[in-house]
């Protein structure tokens, strides 16, 4: 866990102090040390010399020869006064009397040649030395100096101990001491550098708690900060990118809900690759065309999204070349035929717009082309057999059998005349399809009753059922509302659907006109409807033709149909009108044979 700034400015403070603090202790230990040591070396020195005044007639040898006891007394005598051991060493390093020594042990000590401070004496000079004492076995603090005859020479070393008890005790008294005032200013300076570092660390604090309310999206947030310090212009250049930063986003934001609101309502698709390949956007219009589920595009290859090669091939195209193409694809499942303009958009880096894909969907446009070239293909051949045949009979008359064979004439001209009416009912048709597609025709929105636009039609078509030996059955309910509609054009309608019933079924064959209410319950729809079918036991629709038995000059059985004298326009016609009424119409196989056409008109809404 990461400690917070404060705690480290107070920990980082404490170390500092308590380093400083045992500095200066050790210092103060070391100094009081050694003015201890030199106090009592100077204590000690000076009775070290006032033992070595009282020992020199004594030992002097201008003085009659000293005896060891007597020797041993004086030594004895000055170690009670000087409140030291005294001991006195020959030149030679043999001990010749030593105060905390017995009288008859004097003699079996170590030579004291190679002690410290008898060596430093006998190299010139005092000599000083403290070490735990191999005779008494306490830490002493010896101190040695020279006694010398009057001509100069060393006749012996007096050597005065005192034991460093004392002095080790006062040490450890002003340790203590020290050590609890070095206690006493730690926590006070614990207590304090917590304080100050709370004080000093609440500035940084607030702007850390500011920075990520900015980095959450709350861009109002300011630092409220009054200081002159670095931690004030910290505060202020903080405060100031939040502006700038609040703006551009503002920016950012309505640009890119600029660009969103364009993409959405655009209706071409668009999307936006990287310099990887990578989707960065696709609008709804690209999701609805390629039936891609919204959201998942984004983040992921084309190839994954759209399996195309063609689209492949020119994607690699343009990320290679960096030049923009075009090209055209159809997409499976949909059948879509779509128009792809490539654009370079400039980006070199991942996450940059390198690409810009817009999909027109020429889907109708090129179905449409293919319905004027099939217009203009069928138009011309429709037209072509009628004047073909007029043509050639006109062309044989003139060549003079209109004298030689007059009754062959005649024939002739009958049939000049059957192909002219033919030309002229496909005219007929061609023209009230165009006036009725581009609305020159306005149907009436009357109330229509369906019994009698069955019973005109029925009385109309009633000749040509009984010539085939046609049988009619009409299935209306006693109770049938009635639909908004143009009548003249409703029995149009019927008419040409019994005439084709009539044509496709064979001798004696059976034709039904049915009709029933669906109301809103049943069909989960905004409006009643009635629904009116014709249905026969003739030849009927393979299930391959049965979607465009409604396109212009479309035919199942082309020769049948130009034997039986149809133009191809009818159910075009049919189409249109049901349609212009705001009604549906479709055809269904009548099991187990023949063809089942269904149209549904709305029903008269009735104030109450």
């Amino acid at each position: 866990m990461t400690l917070p700034i404060r705690w480290k400015i107070a920990f980082s403070t404490l170390v500092a102090i308590t380093v400083g603090l045992l500095a200066a202790g050790w210092l103060a230990l070391q100094s009081i040390e050694r003015l201890e040591l030199t106090r009592l070396e100077e204590t000690l020195t000076s009775r070290t010399a006032l033992a070595a005044v009282s020992l020199q007639p004594l030992i002097d040898t201008d003085s009659p020869p000293f005896s060891a006891p007597q020797l041993q007394s004086m030594v004895k005598t000055l170690s009670s006064h000087a409140l030291a051991r005294v001991t006195v060493i020959a030149p030679d390093g043999l001990v010749l009397a030593d105060s905390d020594t017995a009288n008859d042990a004097v003699t079996h000590l170590d030579n004291h040649r190679a002690r410290p401070e008898v060596a430093q004496v006998l190299a010139g000079g005092r000599g000083t030395n403290i070490r735990l004492s191999a005779t008494t076995g306490k830490r002493m603090f010896y101190l040695a100096l020279p006694l010398r005859s009057s001509d100069e020479r060393l006749i012996a070393i007096v050597r005065l101990a005192l034991p460093m008890t004392a002095l080790d005790a006062r040490i450890r008294e002003f340790e203590h001491a020290l050590g609890v005032a070095f206690g006493i200013a730690l926590a006070m300076a614990a207590v304090l550098s917590v304080v100050l570092s709370r004080g000093l660390t609440r500035p940084l604090s607030d702007m850390a708690t500011v920075a990520r309310q900015l980095a959450a999206g709350s861009l109002r947030q300011r630092i409220a900060t009054t200081a002159r310090d670095e931690i004030g212009v910290l505060g202020n250049a903080l405060d100031h990118m939040a502006d700038q930063l609040e703006s551009i986003i503002r920016e950012v934001t309505e640009d890119r809900a600029q660009l969103l609101a364009v993409l959405s309502s655009m209706a071409e698709g668009v999307m936006v690759l990287d310099c990887r390949g990578v989707v960065l956007q696709v609008n709804t219009a690209l999701e609805r065309i390629l039936l891609i589920q919204s959201g998942t595009a984004r983040g992921r290859t084309y190839q994954d999204v759209i399996r195309l090669q063609e689209l492949d091939d020119l994607v690699t195209e343009v990320l290679e070349t960096r030049v923009s193409r075009s090209g055209e694809v159809t997409t499976v499942p949909s059948g879509h035929t779509l128009h792809i303009e490539a654009s370079v958009a400039g980006g070199r880096l991942e996450n940059e717009a390198c690409v810009v894909l817009v999909f027109h969907d020429v889907t109708a446009i090129r179905r449409l082309e293919k319905v004027r070239k099939d217009f203009v293909a069928n138009v011309s051949h429709e037209l072509r057999t009628p004047l073909t045949s007029i043509k050639g009979y006109v062309e044989a008359l003139l060549d003079g059998i209109i004298k030689d064979h007059p009754d062959e004439a005649l024939r002739f001209l009958h049939i000049i005349l059957k192909q002219s009416d033919r030309l002229n009912l496909i005219l007929d048709d061609l023209l009230q399809l165009s006036q009725i597609e581009s609305g020159q025709v306005l149907f009436k929105r009357e109330p229509v009753s369906l019994r009698s636009v069955v019973e005109r039609t029925v009385a109309l078509i009633q000749p040509i059922l009984d010539k085939k030996n046609h049988r009619l059955t009409v299935s209306l309910p006693d109770v049938l509302p009635s639909v908004l509609g143009d009548e003249e054009r409703l029995v149009q309608v019927l008419t040409n659907l019994l005439d084709n019933a009539v044509k496709y079924t064979p001798q004696g064959g059976t034709i039904v006109i049915a009709a029933r209410h669906v109301d809103a319950i049943q069909t989960d729809t905004p409006s009643d409807l009635v629904e009116l079918s014709v249905s026969d036991n003739g030849i009927g629709i393979p299930e391959a033709d049965r979607p465009r038995v409604f396109e212009r000059f479309y035919r199942v059985d082309k020769a049948r149909s130009r034997e039986l004298g149809g133009t191809g326009l009818g159910l075009a016609i049919v189409k249109h009108i049901v349609e212009g009424h705001g009604g549906q119409i479709w055809v269904e196989p009548n099991q187990p044979t023949g063809t089942r056409f269904v149209m549904t008109l709305a029903v008269e809404k009735r104030s109450n």
